[in-house]
């Protein structure tokens, strides 16, 4: 399972640890991820993803799952997240027609 953000992409950087000599090693700085399941209101159940902590303070900044998935760019989502994207998209358009 890779160390990756599925809604917002984010992933491993690479820095150094610095001594009180300045001597500087290697070291991976790793994003602070979180089993999360969000709750889709327009598909009315819930989804499972690894989301960054920073990633969920987003999510909910933009209001939810739904307004998240529809402005964020297709190449930063998950394969899962896209998945999901297409399916409230499909939503979307079925009630449209629907009304």
């Amino acid at each position: 399972m890779s160390r990756i953000c599925e809604l917002t992409g984010k992933g491993r950087q690479v820095g150094h640890n610095v001594s009180h000599a300045n001597n500087k090693t290697k070291r991976v700085f790793l994003p602070n991820l979180q089993n999360v399941t969000l709750l889709s209101e327009k598909l009315d159940r819930g989804f499972k993803f690894r989301v960054s902590t920073q990633g969920l303070r987003s999510v909910e900044h933009n209001g939810g799952l739904d307004n998240w998935l529809l402005k964020t760019k297709d190449d930063k989502l998950s394969s899962n997240a896209l998945k999901v994207k297409r399916e409230l998209k499909k939503a979307m358009n079925e009630a449209d027609a629907a009304a």
